[in-house]
């Protein structure tokens, strides 16, 4: 590597820090980056828009003194707007759509904080896995295991993360589209609070509250920082989640005083759980003892069995509104959707409203359940994933058995899509590996509304066990 070599010891506010001082300059920073991309991204098929003319250009024309200034960003080719470009959302059947026509609020938020787009990065057909395998851009790798999934839908966010591109990346999760990736390439990942950061002006909510937009990040504190910079409810939004007491960058190294923890290794779907992500769950509860925190095992009394169809009626609906939503107007023919996005508007056209009202009430009331539980631990501790990420080709989009693919889907991640149905913020932290080096994650999940104490908690992990330096091989060959 040329240039600024340096740079990959840094994580973003490392780096923007360097940046406001003059020891770099951003152009030296984007140009570190577009140099990783050129050399890692055959490897790992992260990115699949180049746009670096565009983060050119951003430099050029002055970049806003944010807490981010300078950071290289890539965007998820899924979801947040920028103008001028197009989001294909890894299907062929939207490949053509018009460039967008401006910036969605989220993205101008990204701006303002300093951050620099030069690129996007791949996803799987409408965000509907938990790999990313898209027949339009093929499959993202993982950077730990060429020939494991990165996870998905932002599966290309957390190969570029992981693959030391960048520090930090847009990402989305409407069923676990953030956390699987980040407990899969070993970063940080946030769900936060439904409606903590808007989809303004070109939706109100994703998939009726389950989905929302954050990152995918090396550290906590970048994680904080890009928070601070676009939370905040839009014009006309639905609802907003309850704003926070102070920055989350402030609680990061701050005091958690004593918290009540549980863990729990039960899934909900009742699915097994590897031996490895049982050992890290109690090495983790363990060290929080160590801390001060009061911590006990608790199942959380929840309509478990009842999570994964909600999910699968919802999610089903909101593929055929986004498949009907082709500014065409025209329907997908024979080929122009994957089997298991192809079935599964099949499925939804059979749906009928009354259905959808009833998952849409279980939802709430799984979400009030959990709200009962958190009267009692202010920390839910679960396991990052139930097995490692599987080889590329298992959760294969092109099977014909969409039942057989959910039961995949939930066997891999069996804890994630439980807290996008509750709408509470969920937190992958890496904090333990297996025998071969491979990333072991643990789930921290706060109540409504609390991603501060989620913050303190990690930040306080952060510092017992880092895991900044634990890179790949594909890195450090």
């Amino acid at each position: 590597m040329m240039g600024f070599t340096e740079y990959e010891a840094y994580d973003g506010i490392g780096l923007a820090h360097l940046v406001k001082s003059g020891t770099v300059s951003a152009t030296e920073v984007l140009d570190a980056a577009i140099e990783r991309v050129e050399a890692r991204n055959p490897a790992v098929n992260a990115v699949v828009q180049k746009l670096y003319d565009h983060g050119r250009a951003q430099i050029a024309a002055g970049l806003p003194d944010g807490p981010l200034k300078g950071v290289p960003f890539l965007l998820k080719d899924l979801g947040s707007a920028l103008a001028g470009t197009r989001t294909t959302r890894g299907s062929r059947f939207f490949a053509d759509l018009p460039p967008m026509p401006a910036d969605s609020l989220h993205v101008t938020r990204i701006k303002r904080a300093g951050m620099v787009i030069f690129g996007k990065s791949n996803t799987c057909e409408i965000g509907l896995s938990l790999t990313c395998e898209p027949q339009l851009h093929g499959a993202s790798r993982n950077p730990w295991d060429l020939s494991r999934t990165p996870s998905g839908s932002s599966g290309g966010a957390s190969a570029a993360v992981g693959a030391r591109m960048l520090p930090i990346a847009h990402a989305s999760d409407g069923f676990g589209s953030i956390r699987g990736p980040a407990a899969s390439c070993g970063l940080v990942g946030l769900r936060p609070t439904r409606g903590r950061n808007t989809q303004w002006p070109y939706a109100g909510e994703g998939m009726m509250g389950y989905a929302i937009e954050h990152a995918v990040s090396l550290s906590v504190r970048d994680n904080a920082a890009l928070l601070d910079a676009t939370h905040g409810s839009g014009p006309g939004d639905p609802y907003s989640a309850p704003p926070p007491a102070r920055p989350f960058l402030g609680e990061v190294g701050a005091d958690p005083g004593q918290l009540r923890i549980a863990f729990t290794a039960k899934a909900p779907n009742g699915a097994p759980v590897e031996a490895d992500y049982l050992r890290v769950l109690r090495e983790t509860a363990t060290l929080c003892e160590e801390f001060g925190h009061i911590v006990e095992e608790s199942d959380p009394k929840v309509d478990g069995e009842a999570i994964v169809p909600t999910f699968r009626t919802i999610s089903a609906v909101n593929a055929l509104n986004a498949i009907r939503s082709h500014p065409s107007g025209v329907m997908p023919g024979p080929g122009d959707l994957e089997t298991v996005v192809a079935n599964t508007v099949k499925l939804a056209e059979a749906i009928d409203g009354a259905t959808l009202m009833s998952a849409t009430q279980t939802a709430h009331r799984i979400g009030r359940q959990m709200a009962v539980f958190h009267e009692n631990y202010d920390v839910l501790l679960t396991p990052g994933l139930g097995t490692l990420p599987p080889k590329l080709g298992w959760l294969d989009m092109m099977m014909d058995d969409l039942d057989e693919y959910w039961r995949r889907v939930f066997h891999f991640s069996p804890f994630t899509v439980w807290f996008n149905t509750t709408g509470q913020p969920a937190m992958m932290i890496p904090l333990g590996r297996n025998a071969d080096g491979f990333p072991i994650a643990v789930q921290a999940v706060a109540c409504y509304g609390d991603e501060a104490t989620l913050f303190r908690l990690a930040g306080q992990l952060e510092a017992a066990k880092p895991w900044f330096d634990h890179k790949p091989a594909l890195v450090t060959q």
